[in-house]
This record gives C-alpha cells, sequence and structure tokens, in this order.
C-alpha cells in the first residue's frame, strides 16, 4: 500500500529508544564506562527496591496479544485469557483481584480446556447464558467458526460452528467473509439481545453490517443466524491507499460516483465497538495494517442506522496515544476489578517482524464509565513484565558460565524491538538489535533462582545483528571459555574472551560454513572421542555436523555431513521451512538423546544416536515420560528452542523451551526468575573504599545508619568470592581484608535494609 508521507516523515525523524541498562549484573558497563556512571551509585530494581522474584517467569512471552474473560476456573469470577496470534499461544491468568486490585495467577493448567484458536479470537457470550463463547478464525475458508461454552463444573466448549459462519446475502446464504488479517467487531449493535458484526467488505474500505435475526425470528439469541444488513454502515470509507478516513461517503478514496475496481484490496484492520460518550450507539475503535494507532470514529446516528461523522487520530486523546508497531487491536475489559471496563491494546500484525515485543502490552485504565471513558495509560508492558521476555525470538542454551557446577541459563534471541519507518516504497520496515540474555544461578542447587546477570552478555549487540544464539568452547587454546555465536545470516561468529568479561569480534565469519539462514550452534562431543564437536541447525530444518579433529586444547571443525541423523522438521503443510534448533544431552547412563526445536513450535526428540552418525536417529514420542510429566503438550507456538539438563540434585531432567514470543518456559521443575534491575540514581559516596586500588586491607565506608550490612564481591565472570556476608559498621566503616584475591578487578555490592549499592574495587598486589 502506497502510504501518508506525513507518517513517513514523522517515523523517519524519530530516533531510536535507548534500550535499558541492567546496571546492578550489567557489571561491563559498570566498570568500562566510568565517567558515564560513577563508582558509587543507589540501584532501584524493576519491581521495587528488595529486587522481588518476577510473578510468572516461565508464561512464555507476549508479542501480538488478544485478550478475553472467561471464568476458567468456575467460580463465577472472570479470569483473563491472552491469546498470542504468533505461534496461536493461549496463557491462562486466574483473577484473584478484589475490587480496585490487580492480582493475576499465571495457571497454564486451564490452556489444555481451551479449543485450538488461529490467527485471531472474540470472546463473548453470544446465546445470553452467562457463559463466554469462542468466535475464531477458520484457517483456510476466509471464515469464522464458533464454540460454545458448556462448562459446568469444567471448562468445556463444543463446536458449534464449522466450517464457516454464514449470512444471507442476496439470495442465499453465504460465507461471512473474514480473513486472517481482520479482527471483526462483535456486539449488540441494534441493541436487540443478540450479537451483530462488523466486518470489512472483501474488496476493502466499506464496512459491512451483518444483523443477527435471532432475536427477530426466534425469540432467542443462540441461532446466529445473519443477514447482510448494510454494506457500508458508518456510511464511510477507508482508503486503499492508506489510513485515511472519508466521511459521507460509500466510494473509495473519497471519489463519488466511482465504483471499487477488482485490482483493489482490504489489506487489514481491526475493530473494537464501545460506547465513547454515553449517546447509547457504538463508536469504533480502528486500527490498520502498518500503522502504529488507534482512530477512534465517531457514531451520531442511532442503533438502526450508523453515521460515523467525526474522528479523533489521537486516541485518547486523555492520555498518551496509542502509538504500537504494528497494527493495533484493543480489548474492553476489566482488569482492576472495579466494575468499568479498561483498555488493552497490543500489535495484531500477522508477521513475525514488526511487533514491538518487550513492549506490546499497553494498559489503560477507566476513571471514567463503561459509556463514557476516561483512560489513562498505566503500563506499556500489562503482565510481560513479570515474565521472561526477551523480545522476539528465545533459544535456551545451559552452559556452567562461571564454573561453580550449576548450570547457568544463557538466552539467545531474534532481536529486540528498537524502531520502524517506511521504505522508498512505503513498506514498514522494523528494526531488531539481538543480544544474548545470561542468568546466573543463584540459591541453592535443590533450590535454583536464575538472576538475570547480563541483559546483553558480551556486549553483541553492538553488532547490529538479529538472530543470536550462543555456544561455548575454549577455540584458542588460553583457557578461557570463548563463544561461537549463529546469527539469521547463518554466520558462525567468533567472540574471544579477554578476560574481565570482555570479549573480542575475531571473525564474524568463523570456518567455511554454507549451511543456510538462521544458523543455531550447538557445542557437544557426539563422538565420545573425549574432542568437542559442532553442531549446526538452520532455517531448512536440518541439521549440519562438523567434527573435531583438533586436540585437547585447540579444535579444528571439519565438515561431515548436513543430514545428520536424516533429521529434517520442517512441516510442509505449514511452512517450506523448519528452523530447527539441536540440543544434544546424556542421560544419567550416559546414552546420547536429541531435542530439536522447530518452526512449527514443536520440541522433537531423538534416540539412537550413539553408534548411528551414519544412519537415522528415531524420533520419539516419549519426552513426558522422560521428563516424567503427562498430558503436556510439546508445542509451543512458534520457532521453538528447547534445552535439557539437570538443573538441581534430585536426579531428575528438566527441560527449558523458549519461543518466538520471546518467553520461556520449563517443564520438570521450577526455579524463581530474579529480573535484573534497569534504573539507577545518583547517590555520591555511597560507598567509600579507602584505599582503591589496593594491595591488603582496605576500609570500606558506607552511607548508612544501621549498625551492620550484607556484603557480597563478585568476579566480573559473576562467580561469588564472598555471598551474603553480614559485616559490622561503626559509623558506617569496616575494614576489608583483599589479601587472599587475586589481582583483578570485582564488584562489591552492599544490601542495607533500604537499598542495595555497589562499587568497583581493583585489586593490585
Amino acid at each position: 500500500m502506497i502510504k501518508n508521507l506525513i507518517m513517513l516523515f514523522s517515523v523517519a525523524k524519530r530516533k531510536p529508544k535507548m534500550p535499558h541498562l541492567l546496571l546492578v549484573f550489567a557489571i561491563f558497563t559498570l566498570i568500562f564506562t566510568d565517567e558515564m556512571y560513577p563508582q558509587n551509585r543507589r540501584i532501584i530494581g524493576v519491581s521495587n527496591e528488595r529486587n522481588v522474584p518476577l510473578k510468572y517467569p516461565w508464561a512464555g512471552g507476549m508479542n501480538s496479544i488478544q485478550f478475553g474473560e472467561i471464568d476458567l476456573d468456575r467460580n463465577g469470577q472472570k479470569d483473563l485469557i491472552a491469546f498470542d496470534r504468533m505461534g496461536n499461544r493461549k496463557m491462562c491468568f486466574i483473577n484473584y483481584g478484589v475490587y480496585q486490585q490487580i492480582d493475576y495467577r499465571y495457571s497454564p493448567e486451564y490452556a489444555g480446556l481451551l479449543p485450538d484458536l488461529f490467527d485471531w479470537a472474540i470472546f463473548k457470550d453470544y446465546n445470553g447464558d452467562g457463559k463466554t463463547d469462542i468466535f475464531t478464525f477458520s484457517p483456510g475458508w476466509a471464515g469464522m467458526m464458533v464454540y460454545k461454552n458448556i462448562s459446568e463444573d469444567i471448562l468445556k466448549f463444543e463446536l458449534v460452528v464449522y466450517p464457516f459462519l454464514k449470512t444471507f446475502q442476496e439470495n442465499g446464504y453465504v460465507n461471512l467473509l473474514v480473513t486472517d488479517v481482520d479482527y471483526p467487531g462483535i456486539a449488540d449493535i441494534d441493541l436487540d439481545g443478540d450479537l451483530d458484526i462488523l466486518s470489512f467488505w472483501g474488496l476493502g474500505s466499506f464496512v459491512n453490517y451483518h444483523r443477527n435475526m435471532s432475536m427477530e425470528k426466534y425469540g432467542h439469541a443462540d441461532s446466529l443466524d445473519y443477514r447482510l444488513e448494510e454494506y457500508c454502515w458508518g456510511n464511510f470509507a477507508e482508503s486503499e491507499e492508506s489510513n485515511e478516513i472519508y466521511f459521507d461517503t460509500c466510494f473509495i478514496s473519497g471519489s463519488p460516483g466511482r465504483a471499487p475496481t477488482n485490482d483493489e484490496r482490504h489489506t487489514g484492520s481491526t475493530f473494537l465497538l464501545l460506547d465513547l460518550n454515553k449517546d447509547t450507539v457504538f463508536d469504533l475503535l480502528l486500527g490498520d495494517v502498518d500503522y502504529p494507532n488507534l482512530f477512534a470514529l465517531e457514531n451520531t446516528g442511532n442503533k438502526y442506522h450508523a453515521e460515523i461523522t467525526a474522528l479523533d487520530k489521537n486516541f485518547p486523546s486523555t492520555s498518551e496515544k496509542v502509538h504500537l508497531f504494528s497494527f493495533p487491536v484493543a480489548a474492553y475489559i476489566d482488569v482492576d476489578n472495579n466494575n468499568t471496563k479498561d483498555l488493552l491494546v497490543s500489535p495484531f500484525d500477522p508477521s513475525l517482524d514488526n511487533a514491538a515485543n518487550k513492549k506490546s502490552v499497553w494498559l489503560y485504565l477507566n476513571t471514567g464509565a463503561n459509556n463514557k471513558p476516561f483512560f489513562k495509560l498505566a503500563s506499556k508492558n500489562f503482565l510481560q513484565s513479570e515474565m521472561i521476555d526477551r523480545g522476539s525470538g528465545a533459544y535456551p542454551v545451559l552452559f556452567d558460565w562461571n564454573g561453580d557446577g550449576l548450570l547457568d541459563l544463557f538466552v539467545g534471541n531474534y532481536g529486540y524491538y528498537k524502531y520502524s519507518y517506511y521504505d522508498d516504497f512505503f513498506r514498514l520496515i522494523s528494526v531488531f538489535q539481538s543480544r544474548i540474555g545470561y542468568f546466573k544461578i543463584t540459591g541453592s542447587a535443590e533450590a535454583p533462582v536464575f538472576q538475570l546477570w547480563d541483559d546483553d552478555f558480551g556486549g553483541l549487540s553492538k553488532l547490529n545483528k538479529t538472530g543470536l544464539v550462543p555456544s561455548f568452547i575454549d577455540i584458542d587454546g588460553d583457557g578461557k571459555t570463548d563463544m561461537l555465536v549463529g546469527d539469521s545470516l547463518g554466520n558462525l561468529i567468533y567472540a574471544r574472551n579477554l578476560g574481565d568479561g570482555d570479549f573480542e569480534i575475531v571473525t564474524e565469519h568463523f570456518i567455511d560454513i554454507n549451511d543456510g539462514l538462521f544458523s543455531t550452534p550447538q557445542i557437544f562431543d557426539l563422538d565420545k572421542d573425549g574432542l568437542k564437536d559442532l553442531i549446526l541447525g538452520e532455517e531448512n530444518g536440518n541439521l549440519n555436523y562438523y567434527q573435531n579433529e583438533g586436540n585437547a586444547s585447540i579444535p579444528s571443525f571439519v565438515f561431515v555431513t548436513d543430514s545428520l541423523g536424516k533429521v529434517n522438521v520442517s512441516d510442509y503443510n505449514t511452512s517450506w521451512h523448519g528452523y530447527s534448533v539441536p540440543w544434544f544431552f546424556h542421560l544419567p547412563s550416559g546414552e546420547t538423546q536429541l531435542l530439536v526445536g522447530s518452526e512449527q513450535g514443536k520440541v522433537f526428540y531423538f534416540t539412537n544416536i550413539d553408534d548411528n552418525l551414519n544412519g537415522k536417529f528415531t524420533e520419539s514420542d516419549e519426552l513426558g515420560n522422560l521428563l516424567d510429566t503427562s498430558n503436556v503438550s510439546f508445542d509451543q507456538g512458534i520457532r521453538a528452542g528447547a534445552a535439557i539438563g539437570e538443573l538441581t540434585n534430585d536426579g531428575k531432567l528438566e527441560m527449558i523451551v523458549g519461543n518466538f514470543s520471546g518467553g520461556l518456559e520449563y517443564f520438570n521443575g521450577n526455579a524463581d526468575v530474579m529480573p535484573g534491575f534497569t534504573d539507577i540514581q545518583d547517590k555520591h559516596n555511597a560507598i567509600q573504599i579507602v584505599p582503591n586500588p589496593t594491595k591488603g586491607v582496605t576500609e570500606l565506608i558506607v552511607d548508612s545508619d544501621q549498625a551492620s550490612v550484607i556484603l557480597s564481591i563478585y568476579k566480573t565472570s559473576g562467580q561469588a568470592i564472598v555471598k551474603d556476608q553480614q559485616i559490622n559498621l561503626q559509623n558506617g566503616h569496616s575494614r576489608l581484608d583483599t589479601s587472599n584475591l587475586d589481582n583483578g578487578i570485582y564488584i562489591i555490592f552492599i544490601r542495607t535494609k533500604k537499598a542495595i549499592y555497589t562499587a568497583k574495587l581493583i585489586v593490585q598486589h
């Protein structure tokens, strides 16, 4: 589509947003940018100063969400369902809130009780029995199917309309056309007790009004008997070339007398019907493909005939307007339990490379009335701020980085959303920047806690790549673990570990690989010769095997096959690509097994690997038994990646699975996740270290009136030297013996009752 030039210029002028810095645990920033961040700072956590665990860390992330209210646990109170069209994922949140309180608990056990949903879903009670039914897209039919809620004590649904909902038009009943890039409006428009439907005409520009004739014909609301009542509801048109709105017309582009042609096609819109001005008729919130805003269209007609006469392009005018790439869709739901509906907005764009990812769920609380709302922006990352959300894509890797015997968690991703613009052909382009997150295991082996230690491990975001997935091996034989990192262009980046958390990019084209796009490496001793080999997944869904023919100090990878185990995880019914992500692992018995993530979201499980590297691996459906789980789906949305290992000392394997919504799910176990820190405030001289650098005994001076504080000392690698040790203060002073510390840079954390302070310690004997 040709875009509005004014929007093009405004986007071109907008600068990318700088990502938040996780400054307590992004240690490398603290060390190497002293001018920007002085030595002593007061750190304020994401949730609060105590840095509390995330509420639902393993919920799986959010990118393109549609919301609905359903009584999931059948207790009479409406709960929240979040449907992510990226992978058709269903997330269930039980409502524990009371009046004017938001309190949702993530409850994945209810997702399996919901029917399969596709691309879009609208949650409405169509038959008036008090139970929320579901309208959803019907794949392959450009229409909608309907599930009736027949729950009693347990949530249950019955498919009552398939393959598509029909509407009477001209001489007979035909498919009520709704595409996968249209979100229809469903409400009782004529106020007669049954649900009517608004949808865009198939060739675009005009809104069709399908009136439900159930009450008129049968005296009840449950027949879903539709008739095309108006070809041009509201007497307005939307331009085919942009999101421009034309009033008092039912012709294309504001040109009366010109009929639409077959060359003009509608490219997608979202509807939400609600009364904005207390006049008892429905107004319309309209979102449009490739645009970041919602338009509010005022209806000055009546329940029998709508007339759109005014337009608010800065909706909501009472707060920061919606500006959410791309293609926002809205839901009207009471989030804070005050009997007044609030507004939730998220992207609806079907593509994988346009969502605002980490800030893709905007919550506007309503301080007005249901029929005359007054919206105030409360959050840009509602719910998702309390879960691991790495933007777009999450590829977990387990590796003991600090040598404490516990597997830490690294997460690659496709990228964080930065900004959007329109190119010379007026196509929407969104820019992403990939980075690797490092979650260090703290707590104990029996009760692990993942702490976000470094949001940009190795500083690889500076490469401005997408699709970074790490693997770990000492390449140059210097005793320090380096990284081999795949990217979306199919390259393998060699990042050399210089020590003290610093990495050098030696090459972005390590060895002569040509294995297709989206290389996903794993380092693993596949042939059990004592040397670690290289396995690469790729866009085509196969596995590439490079055998290590070097020695114990310096590896040398030699290509063997691009069809390892004859594995190909592509599902050609849904995509030409497989996006294989390998994870080989050993059972306690030593037997080699394999997980492979895929484009379709399924985690494949393979056996029969040892002594069969030239043969075909055996696909198994026993992953649930391996993980001691039952009635659990291992289909995790889209572009899944998985890692498995023993994360606790209980002899069991646990699995962590990522998806393209940027989140993770945890199977056969659980662990708290601490979010790291995002914001800092100056507090000069909170900690003074005298002398610094030091050769032996140094003095700590802490700006605190407490008699004792908690001290921790870490290497820049994340290894704890002193952990949570109570030290006594005399007038804020304490002596610290560093004679047993090696030369180098250390990070000191002082925790008081009010805050956490950090400082850099340099030891030079």
